[in-house]
């Protein structure tokens, strides 16, 4: 099964403050320990909220904002996609990782569906998406 681990942003992550060399050290070695125990698919920080922009569908209608957005809580720093056996195991992984900004963090995980979660998914749909997920 696949979590997504999702790092919440925070002001200096907003301001573009960037990680110190030693917090990138350490993530480093984190994200190494992932991919030898064959459970990272991906992962990336994400730039601030300013250099991003937000769609909104609306009654047949998009509107774009730009950023940046004023809600530091509802915003993402950075995310890790983990393929794990469990959500307890997706825990002790994300329990693992280094403080990722000063003071407070936090790390969402949200499981990911699969196309075998819905169960009347038309063939093709089954299908293009075992090939999406095989490239």
């Amino acid at each position: 099964m696949r979590f997504m681990a999702i790092l919440k942003a925070n002001r200096d992550s907003e301001a573009g403050v960037m990680p110190s060399a030693e917090l990138l050290a350490e993530m480093g070695k984190y994200n190494e320990k992932l991919i030898q125990a064959g459970v990272l698919i991906d992962g990336a920080g994400l730039m601030a909220s300013s250099k991003g922009a937000r769609v909104h569908f609306a009654n047949g209608k998009r509107t774009v904002t730009d950023g940046p957005f004023a809600e530091t809580r509802e915003l993402i720093a950075g995310y890790w996609m983990l393929n794990v056996k469990s959500k307890q195991e997706a825990i002790e992984w994300i329990k693992g990782c280094p403080q990722p900004h000063a003071g407070e963090a936090e790390i969402e995980l949200r499981q990911v569906f699969e196309v075998e979660d819905f169960p009347n998914a038309p063939p093709e749909v089954v299908e293009q998406e075992r090939r999406q997920r095989n490239k």
